[in-house]
């Protein structure tokens, strides 16, 4: 199993941005999908975005489309989500999760390890 580690959540005025970071060890991410899912409070946990194993296909959620990019460095075994123009309504806990297969998918089920989550707080 691949342990995740997620970074770089925090703090931010409405419209402002953030650079969200997940680490893998333990084993290498580069030939699964990857994605970024979020939780708010007393809401059920969605998916964000995905991405394919060597990026050439992603998936965003129509809540943050054109905002959002997903990103990954399999060198370095890290993902990354870039968010700008953030919204009060992105404020939740980030996790990144690695895929079960090799098909990008949206669903929970679809992901086998999960990070711990970064919290995000978008202020109006």
């Amino acid at each position: 199993q691949a342990q995740l580690v997620e970074s770089g959540g925090g703090l931010v005025q409405g419209g402002g941005s953030l650079r969200l970071s997940c680490a893998a060890s333990g084993r290498t991410i580069s030939t699964y999908p990857m994605a970024w899912f979020r939780q708010a409070p007393g809401k059920e946990r969605e998916i964000v975005a995905a991405i394919s194993l060597h990026g050439g296909s992603t998936y965003y959620d129509d809540s943050v489309k054109g905002r959002f990019t997903i990103s990954r460095a399999n060198a370095g075994n890290t993902l990354y989500l870039q968010m700008n123009f953030l919204k009060p309504e992105d404020t939740a806990l980030y996790y990144c999760a690695k895929g079960r297969r090799s098909v990008v998918g949206t669903s929970e089920d679809d992901y086998d390890s999960w990070g711990q989550g970064t919290q995000v707080t978008v202020s109006s």
